[in-house]
Formats: C-alpha cells, sequence, structure tokens
C-alpha cells in the first residue's frame, strides 16, 4: 500500500490509516503483476501484505481465465486488514493459508516460485528503534552490507521476499521511486543486480499513476532469481487502466510494441548511474555543476513554525524587540516570481502572512527583556520545548544561524519557478536551499541565475532530486549541488568558473576546450 504512515509503528493502527486515505493496489495494476509471475507456469502466488487481497483477486480473475487453479499464499500482520479481502470477493477459503505474522522479522520457513506485492510504505523515522536496529542487521546478514539507515519499511520487505524467492522464481513489486533515488540505492540495486536479474521496470506518466491524487511516484519492479544480465526493459506506461499493460507483462516482457506503452532496452550499468526511475541515457558525468559555483545549504528548522514565525501584527501585539526579529520566508507558494524583494514582503504582510522570525541566541532566559521572557514562558506552558527537535536545543529557544542567501531554492515543488533571487536578503525556512555563490558579486549572480532558469536546467533536476506525485521534485542539498549546469546555458550567460584547480579561474569556453571532449554523438564526457 504505498502511502506514508503517519505514525511510529507499522502494527496496530493501519486500520485507522486507511480511512484517512491508504490506497490499495488497483486492478489493472495488480493483473498485469500476478500475469507476469504466472507467466511461467507458477502453480501458486505468495503475497508478503496480503491487506486488501488485490494480488489474490487478480490470480483468481486469471486462474478463471486460463482454466486453471493458482494456490494463494500470503501474510499479513494486522488481521483487521483482510477484512478488507472480504469487500474484494475473497472468501475464507482464499485467505485460509495466509499467515498473521511480521514478514520481514519473522519470515515463513520456504521458498516461494511467484512473489508479487505492494508492502507498506513506511519512512525510516517512523519505524520503532528496536524494529530498525532489526531490520538493518537483517540486511546486513543477507547482503553483507550496511544499508543506509534512511531506507524505509519496504526496502527490508523487498530483500526478504528476494531472499524467499526460488530459484527460476518470478517477482513482481510495486514501489515508490525513493527506492531508486534515496543515498541507499546505489549500494542496495548493486547487491540486487548482481544476485538476480532485473528484467523490467514499469514507469508511470503523471496521467497514468495507479494512485491519483497521491504524492508519490510508483514502479513495478520485475525481478528473476536467475543469472544476472547486463540489459533490462524500461517501460513508461502512458496510459491509465490500459490492459496492454497486463497483455505485455504476461508475455514475458518481451520488446513488442504496446499501445500505451513505451518500451525500450536498457543498459544496466547506466540505469545504476541515472537512476531506474529517470530517463534513460540523461546523465552524463561532464561539465560543471552547481558545486563548482557555490554551496547548498538547507533553510532554518525553527520546529514550531507557528511558536517562532510571526507577523507583523503578532510581534507588535507581543512587544518583542525588533533586535530580537529577523525577515524571513516560510512557504514555496508565498514566492510566486523568480524574485524576493522588498514588495514581495509588503504584499504578505498585507495578507497576514508571516515574515518575522524570532531569532534568539544563547544567554539565559531572564537577560531577555521582560516582553521576550513572557512569550518564552508560554511556549513552555504549552510544551514547545520539549517537541523533538527543539528539545535538543541548548537552551531551546536558540535559533539556527544562516546568512541570507543570494538564491533560494524550492526544496519541494512542482513548478518551473524554482530558484529564486533573493533580492530582499530575506532568511528562508525549510521550504528553501541555501545556496552560497563564491563569488558574491552582483554581476555573477545575475548571470549565475540565468543559468539556473534555464529550461534544460531545471530539467536536469529531474536527474539528482527524488520523485512524488504529480512531477514534484524534492531535492536535498548534496543532491542540489550534483546539479549538472548544461553547456549551453553556461556559455550563453558567459559564466567563468570561480574555482578550477588551484583556485584559478578562466574563460568557460576555455575551460570546456581544454577539459573536455565533444565525441562524434554529440554527447560531452570527460576527456580524463
Amino acid at each position: 500500500m504505498i502511502v506514508e504512515q503517519k505514525i511510529p509503528s507499522y502494527g496496530p493502527a493501519r486500520e485507522k490509516l486507511r480511512q484517512k486515505g491508504q490506497f490499495w493496489t488497483p486492478d489493472w495494476v495488480a493483473e498485469a503483476m500476478v500475469g507476469y509471475i504466472t507467466a511461467g507456469g507458477a502453480k501458486s502466488i505468495f503475497d508478503p501484505a496480503v491487506g486488501a487481497g488485490a494480488f489474490f483477486k487478480a490470480a483468481k480473475t486469471i486462474g478463471y481465465r486460463e482454466n486453471r487453479h493458482i494456490e494463494l499464499l500470503g501474510t499479513e500482520l494486522d488481521p483487521l486488514a483482510l477484512e478488507q479481502a472480504y469487500v474484494n470477493n475473497l472468501d475464507e477459503n482464499d485467505l485460509r493459508r495466509v499467515e498473521i505474522t511480521n514478514f520481514v522479522l519473522h519470515p515463513p520457513a520456504r521458498t516461494f516460485e511467484a512473489i508479487a506485492a505492494n508492502p507498506p510504505y513506511i519512512r525510516h523515522h517512523r519505524l520503532l528503534l528496536e524494529d530498525k536496529i532489526q531490520l538493518k542487521q537483517f540486511a546486513k546478514d543477507l547482503t553483507g552490507l550496511n544499508i543506509d539507515g534512511r531506507a524505509g519499511l519496504h526496502v527490508y520487505f523487498l530483500l526478504r521476499a528476494l531472499q524467499l524467492l526460488r530459484s527460476e522464481g518470478r517477482l513482481a513489486f510495486i514501489l515508490p521511486a525513493d527506492i531508486c533515488e534515496g543515498v541507499f540505492a546505489n549500494t542496495l540495486w548493486k547487491w540486487i543486480t548482481a544476485h538476480y536479474k532485473l528484467d523490467a521496470v514499469i514507469t508511470f506518466d503523471p496521467k497514468a499513476t495507479p494512485f491519483p491524487g497521491i504524492d508519490t511516484n510508483p514502479l513495478i519492479f520485475l525481478i528473476l532469481n536467475c543469472k544476472p544480465t547486463s540489459q533490462f526493459c524500461w517501460v513508461k506506461c502512458k496510459a491509465e487502466q490500459t490492459s496492454s499493460l497486463a497483455g505485455w507483462m504476461s508475455k514475458s516482457c518481451n520488446l513488442e510494441f504496446a499501445t500505451g506503452l513505451n518500451i525500450q532496452p536498457r543498459n544496466l550499468e547506466e540505469g545504476l548511474i541515472t537512476g531506474f526511475s529517470r530517463q534513460p541515457g540523461t546523465i552524463e558525468e561532464a561539465g560543471p555543476t552547481l558545486a563548482d559555483f557555490a554551496r547548498v545549504m538547507r533553510g532554518i528548522a525553527t520546529g514550531a513554525n507557528e511558536f517562532f514565525f510571526l507577523t507583523q501584527e503578532q510581534a507588535a501585539n507581543l512587544a518583542i524587540p525588533s533586535e530580537f526579529l529577523l525577515t524571513a520566508i516560510g512557504r514555496t507558494r508565498d514566492v510566486t516570481r523568480e524574485e524576493i524583494t522588498e514588495a514581495t514582503l509588503a504584499q504578505l504582510e498585507a495578507k497576514g502572512r508571516p515574515t518575522r522570525l524570532l531569532a534568539l541566541d544563547g544567554r539565559q532566559l531572564e537577560s531577555f527583556p521582560e516582553a521576550v521572557q513572557s512569550y518564552l514562558k508560554v511556549g513552555q506552558e504549552n510544551g514547545i520545548n520539549q517537541r523533538e527537535l527543539i528539545k535538543q536545543r541548548r537552551p531551546w529557544y536558540k535559533m539556527e544561524v544562516r546568512k541570507p542567501p543570494p538564491i533560494l531554492f524550492a526544496y519541494l515543488g512542482r513548478r518551473n519557478i524554482r530558484f529564486i533571487h533573493n533580492k530582499a536578503r530575506v532568511l528562508p525556512l525549510t521550504g528553501f536551499l541555501c545556496l552560497y555563490p563564491y563569488d558574491n558579486s552582483a554581476e555573477h549572480i545575475h548571470k549565475l541565475m540565468r543559468v539556473l532558469q534555464h529550461p534544460q536546467t531545471l530539467e536536469n533536476l529531474a536527474l539528482v532530486g527524488k520523485s512524488y506525485g504529480d512531477g514534484a521534485i524534492k531535492v536535498e542539498p548534496r543532491a542540489l549541488e550534483r546539479l549538472l549546469l548544461p553547456q549551453e546555458a553556461l556559455l550563453e550567460a558567459g559564466l567563468q568558473l570561480p574555482k578550477l584547480g588551484k583556485g584559478l579561474s578562466q574563460p568557460l569556453d576555455q575551460y570546456f576546450q581544454q577539459s573536455f571532449l565533444l565525441p562524434d554523438n554529440g554527447v560531452l564526457t570527460n576527456s580524463a
């Protein structure tokens, strides 16, 4: 079930979460996935997270259509989840071989010939600490590697399922794109593709997503427990509810044309570098990146915006002296243009939007003016000082420090206005990233902004960001520093590298001429 759980465990409260919008696998996707894993003549299927029974229902449909019996096997952590299966026209006989257990930590003592799943999408910080320790140890025992602690529960579901996949068996998992875009992705997939054959990866156009209205970018991974190969099929599903997907997958993913599907062979090495969720052949280890021109940091994390981030009216009513207030911007939707000016701030203040950050230093509470002391005591009475992030500060009200960055970047969004010229020199909260160019001259910043707003630069964001639903992309600070800046954009702006080699600078065209070659195929590569 691809939707993030908002609780610290993944057990008893799952049913409540479904009522808040948890979405099960739609029939047209479930039938395609089961069609693939049973195409080799499998007599049974196994689902490690049965839930509403979408894959069981698909197996019954396929079995009836092909006049054959497919045994239904599975596990489920929450018995209440199986009540949804009865709504899907499954009965007690269909569910009698479903074991109530924690699939990852207490797996079945057997292997399976065909496995299909839509595992729970629970991010790492929502897992109980004791569970997280056991999950990491399981991954280490299986792979010999330390999987990064930011891997979500769905990653461990996949690893356990692969461990239980019989020789020559087939697996189909639908997973969020972060499984091949997160910091753990390269290590994870290098191990998987060294031990199993990645048969195909199916991506979805935003208009064809199986989970409309949900902020996730789902992918289907088709894997065989056989000798790995150097190529796999990469598919873009362009039509919702298409029967072509099931027809194509049931034919073992050949390269024949299928209506509504863009199918192409892809080199595994390239896919590992680019990322399976991204268009093939678009990333190159070439040319300058943003890190050559600027340092990137996240915006200020207050831990409680409603307390520390005030409107002008609130600050006045509280009588907080101006020396403790800094001008700041909090939400990306408060910035509708490619620059922030004094006029922008005036408009926000007229709308009653917060623009005043309570920026206190580490002095003792009694050393502040009485108005500030009173406000901090109210915060303590309301438990602000006990919030997870805030209680780690010493003292709790001491605010993070940033210099106003010349350029802001909208951390998560769908629109093209991502890089913003911070002419008003405001401080950004965590909805933004801070860009600090090495050269702070007005001319250099103007040229850098031209490059950052270039259409090809914006397209390159998809190569370093994490993709979510409806085309949304989230880019972390270190990932943004890896953003490739197109040669065309740099030359058009007349931008020079501020640092090169031993702190030297030279015209950009000389840099390209000396450091790179442009081969016959027109793809820029490092000549070294």
